[in-house]
């Protein structure tokens, strides 16, 4: 009983930080609302601990949350970007590893070298998801947000598999060679891909079958879809490679398979519904948990350091800042690398950074900011080593992974919106023309459509209709798809006609509805038919509001 209430107590958490946000006067980024609130709950004044279970913790609240992101994340623009995702995801990982664990062994004397490079393992991935709550929607250039999205997307694994890497060895149970991990690091990432991609494949293909059997319920296919991810991963783990890149596969192959484009309507319009809810849950609970977990941290780390000889409860705030300070750089510099080396050496064909100012160098360079996967990283790592001893400055790396997250989010917060104080994210008159141009060209292919149908009913001999009624309601519809293929002169005004209809439209529709609530109040009609009812004006009320936006 008392987990069920504690996981009501942090779905309640979720949704008032929600609230709060949008409540308060001045603006706060949803994670750090949730972090703070998940510490105020942790508090000795309410007493609200959780057992943070890291494996668990992967298992349950990250493939949903990859699988969502693969799902949403455009495949053409990761495509197009894929040598800069690729650059960030892997190679600056690896110099991240490297560079920021000999730094780490030379600021803090007591964590040994393997440890270090644990610990900066954990610090490489970066967190999409709470660089969107910081910067809010559309407010970085679309290209370079594409390119932060793909890397937070794929150097979760990255970073994940380069901590297990310096665990191992730690522990004893792997001896280091460049080459031998260089080769299990590709094992493990292809082959987390390629299972992804298998399981939804397979998915795909039993849908229709799944589909016939069910009778078209959408309950049953969606709750085959919320398992989607949870298959991939626990495949991939279950035969030694990356059930995080597993879970972000599917994710992206279930965009480009034609699963939801096939899907029926009704399942359609409830997958999306659902998902933006578990998704919005399940990052709530991730930062709730990150926050629910440091006071314990801090309690534990003060205890540990007035213990430890060899540190000062001092040190650790400052390798907070100065290890912060190291990875911004680094991640500053390599970006500056990448954009000289483009311009000399690949001039035919050069990198997105290339295009890069200096500003916009510092902006990709504080948007990484790092979240729920460093936490979970850095409270993974063992207890014990194998011999029984314990594992070497473990409260030191938790500590400084858990100051690094909160830091970067701070900073982010107060570097990111004045670095994009200026910048025009896109061009809003390109955007609208692009919408015009599609809904001219779906026009004209409709009125094509349209005309052969005409054509086709007034020829059959089982119509019943005669054809002054078939042509009089053909032309009716055509004159609709007619206004959108007008020239540019005329686009204001019959936009102007579409704006009038749709308010027309919704107030007969909410006249509708209050008229239907009415029938069933009066017991003139059944609970049965108010809900069918109902949910055909929700689905054409959705459509006018959309389009109003």
């Amino acid at each position: 009983m008392e987990i069920f209430f504690t996981i009501l107590i942090l779905i309640l958490v979720v949704s008032v930080s929600g609230v709060l946000t949008k409540v308060i006067p001045f603006r706060i980024p949803l994670p750090l609302m949730q972090i703070a609130m998940g510490a105020l709950l942790a508090w000795p004044h309410f007493g609200l601990h959780v057992t943070f279970n890291p494996e668990l913790f992967l298992v349950l609240l990250i493939p949903p949350l990859l699988f969502v992101d693969g799902w949403k994340m455009p495949t053409r623009e990761f495509f197009q970007y894929g040598r800069e995702i690729f650059i960030l995801m892997l190679v600056l990982v690896l110099v991240t590893v490297v560079g920021i664990g000999y730094l780490i062994y030379w600021l803090m004397p007591g964590i040994p070298l393997i440890a270090a490079f644990a610990l900066a393992a954990v610090l490489s991935p970066t967190d999409a998801v709470a660089l969107s709550s910081i910067v809010g929607k559309r407010r970085m250039p679309k290209r370079m947000m594409n390119v932060m999205e793909g890397e937070a997307l794929m150097n979760d694994a990255s970073g994940l598999v380069a901590l297990k890497f310096a665990v191992a060895i730690a522990m004893g149970t792997m001896a280091f060679s460049v080459t031998g991990m260089t080769i299990e690091f590709f094992k493990v990432a292809i082959g987390g891909l390629l299972s992804g991609i298998a399981v939804t494949w397979l998915y795909s293909k039993s849908l229709r079958l799944m589909n016939r059997w069910s009778g078209g319920d959408p309950a049953t296919q969606i709750v085959f879809m919320l398992l989607l991810p949870f298959a991939s991963y626990l495949i991939a783990e279950h035969i030694g490679v990356s059930g995080i890149l597993a879970a972000v596969a599917a994710g992206m192959t279930i965009s480009k398979s034609g699963v939801i484009r096939n899907a029926p309507l009704a399942m359609r319009l409830r997958a999306d519904s659902v998902w933006s809810m578990l998704a919005f849950v399940f990052n709530g609970l991730v930062f709730i948990m990150l926050g629910l977990q440091l006071p314990g941290i801090w309690q534990t780390s003060v205890v540990q350091a007035e213990i430890d000889p060899t540190v000062e409860t001092w040190m650790l705030f400052a390798a907070v800042a100065v290890i912060y300070g190291a990875l911004l750089l680094l991640r500053f510099c390599w970006l500056w690398l990448m954009k000289n080396i483009s311009k000399v050496f690949m001039k035919k064909n050069p990198l997105n950074f290339a295009t890069y100012t200096t500003r916009e160098l510092w902006l990709a360079s504080f948007a990484g900011v790092r979240g729920a996967i460093t936490l979970a990283g850095a409270l993974s790592v063992p207890l014990f080593l194998a011999d029984g001893t314990p594992f070497p400055a473990r409260y030191q790396l938790i500590f400084i992974a858990a100051g690094v997250i909160l830091f970067s989010l701070l900073i982010g917060v107060l570097s990111l919106p004045f670095l994009l104080r200026g910048i025009q994210a896109s061009d809003k008159e390109a955007d609208i023309s692009e919408v015009r141009m599609a809904r001219a060209a779906m026009a004209e292919v409709a009125i094509v459509s349209m005309n052969k149908m005409e054509e086709r009913l007034s020829a059959s001999p089982e119509e019943q209709l005669d054809a002054e009624v078939i042509t009089e309601v053909a032309s009716r519809v055509i004159g609709y798809l007619r206004r959108r293929t007008v020239g540019q002169d005329e686009i204001e005004h019959n936009l102007l006609v579409e704006d009038l209809e749709r308010r027309f439209r919704l107030t007969a529709l909410r006249a509708e509805r209050g008229e239907l609530y009415h029938l069933r109040a009066t017991r003139k009609i059944s609970n049965e038919t108010l809900q069918t009812l109902l949910h055909d004006l929700d689905l054409l009320e959705a459509l006018l509001v959309q389009k109003e936006h």
